[in-house]
């Protein structure tokens, strides 16, 4: 999704405009009081104003935050909220392992084995046995010589390609590219080029034009976009970083668990040999139920992040509850591939009905994510509270998060759902 949610006094003024007009209130327009000392004035800090014009606007026209609501219990295809049973869609509780008995045990032994936290960093004061259990078992899934956990999936792509590539070096990714691809391309210094999105043609021209002009150049893609739930055409895309010397990145955090019969992710829904890519990037807080990242190809550039990586060399290690979890995730995915079927066939069913009713799906695959575009950012804001009321949890997108006209619901599914909730949710939509 777009990196850059700032918006001018212009665009404020008028999105304000725009969502309060139809619904007959007025803006707050009293400018607040000038503070003594400007320096420290915390209002005027980055994002600030924006976040209290969504507010504004929310309480303006009568919507509730639809944010941070406390789930009181696991949140999985159901979830209680507020002392309510809600047909939950916005976890990443893809597999429903979230919650499972034999995961819980898995993180209750570890603690009773190691306590709840690493304590420092793996490299300052060691390891347990738990970490290199995992870190083999995701190389064994991408079929990688080596892999390393990082303590958070956002600081894995930021310390990654931050490390990676410098002011020499040149970075291709999709215009569609998650937060931390972005950070992390910023932080190296490297030359940035967004191409149009899952468009490889795309891609190859700035390649072409570019290439020669820069040292080493690095293209990042993702298995599964979370905004949109398609895919990339990952053999188009290894084809190109062959052809102009190139590595591949593949963020598989919305794919693992997700795509391929297995759920080993985008290049076994391709039919692509994983050595293809570079860098598998992908993880645990998800499919796998933990918290956390991981960076799994080849040995070299492993060991590398090992001893270089500043999000793996100054960070604590991850905790050995949240691994022995993931661990235990991997391990029943593996074992139980009917839960990715499930899974799979829930999110077809779920994007057929809502197509043959006549919803916008956009360019949903259908493998997990569908999103409902609805347009206008107060008709979303409007549409998911009004499912919030009839017991659907789903979380809507908001302009400038997505361009205005663009503004949707987006439906995360799980192999738990049945067939009857998922009717429910659509019928519920197109009501």
């Amino acid at each position: 999704m777009p990196s850059d949610f700032g918006l001018s006094a212009a665009a404020r003024a008028a999105l304000l405009h725009r969502m309060t007009r139809r619904h007959g209130a007025e803006p707050t327009t009293a400018a607040p009081p000038a503070p003594s000392t400007p320096g420290r004035d915390l209002g005027t800090l980055p994002g600030a104003r924006d976040l209290a014009l969504m507010r504004e606007a929310g309480q303006a026209l009568g919507i509730a935050n639809p944010y941070f609501r406390p789930h009181e219990g696991v949140a999985g295809a159901r979830s209680n909220i507020a002392g309510r049973t809600m047909l939950n869609f916005a976890s990443y509780n893809y597999l429903g392992l979230n919650g499972d008995p034999r995961v819980a045990a898995a993180a209750k032994a570890a603690i009773d084995r190691y306590g709840t936290s690493a304590s420092a960093s793996r490299l300052a004061s060691g390891e347990r046995p738990v970490h290199a259990a995992l870190e083999a078992a995701l190389a064994r899934l991408h079929q990688a010589e080596d892999c390393l956990t990082f303590v958070s999936g956002h600081a894995t792509n930021v310390t990654v390609i931050g490390q990676l590539m410098g002011p020499r070096d040149l970075i291709l990714h999709d215009a569609l590219a998650h937060n931390s691809i972005i950070e992390g391309a910023r932080l190296s210094g490297a030359r940035r080029l967004g191409f149009a999105h899952n468009d490889w043609a795309a891609a190859g021209r700035e390649l072409a034009a570019q290439r020669r002009r820069h040292g080493r150049a690095l293209i990042v893609i993702e298995g599964h976009y979370s905004m949109d739930g398609d895919l990339p055409d990952l053999a188009r895309f290894t084809a190109l970083a062959r052809e102009h010397d190139a590595l591949l990145m593949v963020d598989e955090a919305h794919s693992l668990g997700v795509l391929g019969a297995t759920g080993r992710g985008i290049a076994e829904h391709c039919g692509v040999d994983p050595a293809e890519v570079d860098i598998w990037m992908g993880t645990l807080s998800k499919t796998l139920s933990g918290a956390g990242g991981y960076i799994a190809g080849r040995r070299a550039l492993v060991e590398l992040l090992r001893y270089a990586a500043p999000g793996f060399v100054y960070s604590v290690g991850l905790a050995p509850p949240l691994a022995a979890a993931s661990l235990a995730a991997l391990e029943i995915m593996l074992a139980e591939p009917e839960r990715v079927a499930r899974l799979q066939h829930n999110a077809g069913h779920f994007l057929a009905l809502a197509r043959d009713a006549g919803l916008d799906t956009g360019a949903s695959a259908g493998m997990g994510i569908v999103p409902v575009i609805l347009g206008g950012s107060l008709r979303a804001a409007r549409q998911a509270a009004a499912l919030f009321e009839q017991g659907i949890n789903v979380q809507p997108i908001l302009y400038p998060v997505v361009p205005e006209g663009a503004a949707r619901l987006r439906f995360f599914l799980s192999s738990e759902h049945s067939a009857a909730e998922v009717a429910q949710a659509v019928a519920a939509l197109a009501g």
